[in-house]
Parts: structure tokens; C-alpha cells; sequence
């Protein structure tokens, strides 16, 4: 049976700083179920990342959003408005309703691929408050001097650090009820101690979302592999990030939001073609901010001082992991998917995100370039020192001449699609040879193209 809903406005009021000055009683009792209270940082993630977007942004940001209780989950339609003071909160339609867990394949995945980075362990719940804190079982897993105590706040001992877009993968994937990765984070305590976090969430048999559990990695504990001596390298300088920021990012974000807003019909009825308009928009407008984050990859691997973590990695398992993230996209176009047996393994020596990040660009391209109905494989092997991983797909190939020239900046081949920007290849192979691996292209041409990643076994 669903819970109530109230279709009254709820209302609140945040400051610049993010403290909640004024709410309403539903709003006030949802944040002092989350451990906050008026005059304290916004408890609840969900609301927290859209105000401090609309305050980002400079304008009115209208959103979607499932906050968790006990008691179930709570369907809202947001309104953050910036004004002089802060944020104005305006919850348009508040529905409850028992919670929904996420498919048990989705969620299974996103928790392995969360738990499987490096570092000490430690377990919160529903308050944000730490339930458990355990040393890891590598070297990198210690736990530092002075760990969390059980019963303390999570804010009271990490302080989250956004990133180059302001935002917050932690806080993200609590408004989704998702795992995340990559989430940096300081030491209240000690801010030169800095920790990347990652974490997945938990639910009890009823599907209620009961806490996150996750890792605490020591940044001053990563490994550094350095890029190739006869890389040509390009330097951006270090501006460079904010200028982008500043001059692409925040129009967009702009564009994308008020296209989202007029889409919805927040503002009154409009005819459908002009809702269509705006919703064609919206699409457009996250297309090119997909290629704003492809630029913000390139001026981070193109500089001097780019690193990467030299991790312990199997590549049959992030293939099946990177086939299974395409999955849908590929039986869109009726193309089945050959993954890497279950009991496949191909270790090496390389970054897990980064690596996941090749496979599931060199997939994408296997899915999207290759003919409907056809197959794309992934198959692994080594010798001599080297882990392989190869995506076969029944495209067109390459032709032996364009085999080098695929990997320029920018470079598509004469493809006039909207599908990618011409980095994606180019990104790839700089990630792969600054792990001291590479990726090369086989296959007869006209008989479909094998782009194969190698990678060190260490040995």
C-alpha cells in the first residue's frame, strides 16, 4: 500500500554556507531524522547537492529526488531558487511511499566494483554516524593513527571535497542510492591528510536502504607510474581547469537546467512539440558536456605531473564488468555480448577505475560501430610479461593505414555521427601506456577490428 501524499508546498530556507535556517515541519522532521537540525548543514545529501548547485549555477534549479527513511522512501519534486541569502527550497510534491531496492544484478555490481578498492574499512548508517571501522588486508588497508570511533559522526571525522565540477560522488550516490568511487576526502582533524573514499549501500531484506559501507584509501600512499620517456606530452597550464569551468561548464549547466524546467511544465502547460523542443535541448546540452568532461580528461593526462595508481587488477573480471555496464545499450541494437568466462582470470598491474574506463570506451565503440544483430567478444591472454584483453567486434575494421591515426586527438575517420567527440581513443591509449601497457588494433580489414589492450603482469 503506498504511503501519503501531500501536494501542499513545503518550503526552506539555506544559507550560503548551507546551514538550514528555516523549514517547514515534514522538511524540519526529515532533517532531524537524518541527525541535523535548524541552524545546522543540510542532513539530507539529496537536497543538500541541489541547493548547492542552483547556488553554483546562479540559477533556479528544478529536480526530481528519492530521500530514504526508515520507514520508507519519500518522491519529491525540488526547487532550489539563489537569492541574496542563500537558497530557497520549494518541494512541489512530496510522496512516501515503502522503500524499492534497486535491482539485485545493478546493485550487486556497483557494490563489487565499489569493494574493490583498496584501503581500511568502515560502515555507516542511516544517521551518518560510523557503525564499524576494520583494518583492510593489504599494506594500503592499515588503519591511520587515530580512526573513527563507533557512535561518532562520519562529518565529524571526513570533511568531502568536491571536484572540478563542484560536485560530490559521495552525496550523488546517497541521493541515488547508488555506490560511488573516487570520492576525495580530508581529515577534519589534520586537512593535509587527504583519503579517497569509496562505498556501496546496504539494505535489509524489506529493500530499506539501512547505511553505505566502504573503503578509506590514504592518497599519500599512491603509487606513481610514470608516462613513457618519448611521450610527446602537451602542457596545459594549470588554469586551465577553471577557465573551462567558468566558460563552458556553467553556460551549459545553465542551458541544460532550464530546458529541463520548461520540459517538466513547472511553469504552466505548453504545447508538446514546444515541451519536445526543450526536452531535444536538454539532450544536446549533455551531449556537449559529455565533451567538456572528455576535455577535462585530456588536459589532466596531457600534464607532466599525471599519475596513476599501480593496482592489482584481473582483466577478465573488469571485462565482464564493463560488458555488463553496456549490456542494455547493446541489446538496443540487438548485439550480443560474449564476456570473459565467470572463472576467467587475467591479473595485472594497473589502475581499476582506469581500466574500466578503457573497456567500456573501446566496448561502447565496439557497440556502437558495429552492425545490429552482429557480436562483440572479449578475450583475454598473456605472455612474455604482458596481460592482454581484446574487443572483437564484426564491424568494418580499420584499414592498416588508419591503424595510428585513429588515436589522434580528435580524430573520427569521417564518421559525421553525434556519437563521440574524436577523445575517446586518444585518452584511452595515453591511460593505457601510463600504466606501461597500450592498445593496438588487429583484425583483416572489412572483417571487423580487435582493439587490444596489454597491460604488466608484474612478473
Amino acid at each position: 500500500m503506498n504511503m501519503p501524499s501531500h501536494p501542499a508546498i513545503i518550503r526552506a530556507s539555506i544559507s550560503a554556507d548551507g546551514l538550514l535556517l528555516s523549514a517547514d515541519l515534514r522538511l524540519l522532521t526529515l532533517q532531524r531524522e537524518a541527525g541535523g537540525d535548524l541552524g545546522a548543514p543540510v542532513a539530507v545529501p539529496q537536497l543538500a547537492a541541489i541547493a548547492r548547485l542552483s547556488a553554483r549555477l546562479g540559477i533556479t534549479v528544478s529536480r526530481p529526488i528519492i530521500a530514504a527513511t526508515e520507514r520508507g522512501d519519500i518522491d519529491m519534486w525540488v526547487r532550489a531558487r539563489p537569492d541574496s541569502d542563500g537558497v530557497t527550497l520549494s518541494i512541489i510534491d512530496w510522496h512516501e511511499r515503502p522503500a524499492v531496492a534497486l535491482p539485485a544484478d545493478t546493485a550487486r555490481r556497483e557494490a563489487d566494483i565499489a569493494a574493490l578498492a583498496d584501503g581500511w574499512s568502515w560502515q555507516i548508517d542511516m544517521q551518518l554516524r560510523f557503525q564499524m571501522v576494520l583494518a583492510g588486508s593489504d599494506a594500503h588497508g592499515a588503519l591511520p593513527p587515530d580512526p573513527p570511533v563507533p557512535g561518532s559522526r562520519f562529518s565529524g571525522y571526513f570533511q568531502l571535497q568536491p571536484d572540478e565540477e563542484g560536485d560530490m560522488a559521495m552525496l550523488r550516490a546517497f541521493a541515488q542510492r547508488r555506490a560511488f568511487r573516487a570520492q576525495t576526502a580530508t581529515l577534519v582533524s589534520d586537512p593535509a591528510r587527504s583519503f579517497q573514499l569509496s562505498g556501496f549501500p546496504m539494505f535489509d531484506l524489506a529493500g530499506q536502504l539501512t547505511g553505505y559501507r566502504g573503503t578509506a584509501f590514504p592518497l599519500e600512499q599512491a603509487v606513481v607510474v610514470p608516462m613513457a620517456q618519448d611521450a610527446a606530452v602537451a602542457f596545459y597550464p594549470g588554469e586551465f581547469g577553471k577557465r573551462l569551468d567558468r566558460s563552458l561548464r556553467q553556460p551549459l549547466g545553465r542551458i541544460i537546467a532550464n530546458a529541463d524546467t520548461i520540459s517538466a511544465q513547472l511553469e504552466g502547460p505548453l504545447r508538446p512539440d514546444y515541451a519536445d523542443y526543450a526536452t531535444d535541448i536538454a539532450a544536446a546540452g549533455r551531449h556537449l558536456m559529455a565533451l567538456v568532461d572528455d576535455l577535462a580528461d585530456l588536459q589532466a593526462i596531457d600534464r607532466p605531473d599525471f599519475s596513476v595508481i599501480a593496482e592489482d587488477v584481473d582483466l577478465a573480471d573488469i571485462g565482464r564488468r564493463a560488458a555488463g555496464l553496456l549490456a542494455v545499450k547493446a541489446l538496443d541494437r540487438q548485439i550480443r555480448m560474449i564476456a570473459p568466462d565467470t572463472d576467467a582470470s587475467t591479473p595485472a598491474i594497473g589502475e581499476f577505475r582506469r581500466v574500466l574506463q578503457i573497456l567500456v570506451n573501446l566496448i561502447g565503440n565496439a557497440v556502437r560501430y558495429s552492425p545490429e544483430g552482429s557480436e562483440v567478444r572479449i578475450v583475454t591472454g598473456g605472455d612474455h610479461g604482458q596481460a592482454r584483453i581484446m574487443v572483437i567486434d564484426q564491424g568494418q575494421g580499420v584499414a592498416v593505414a588508419d591503424r595510428e591515426r585513429i588515436f589522434e586527438k580528435f580524430e573520427r575517420l569521417g564518421r559525421d555521427d553525434a556519437g563521440g567527440s574524436g577523445l575517446g581513443l586518444y585518452i584511452s591509449r595515453r591511460l593505457a601506456r601510463a600504466m606501461g601497457g597500450d592498445i593496438r588494433i588487429g583484425g583483416a580489414p572489412g572483417e571487423g577490428a580487435s582493439f587490444i589492450l596489454t597491460l604488466p603482469t608484474g612478473e
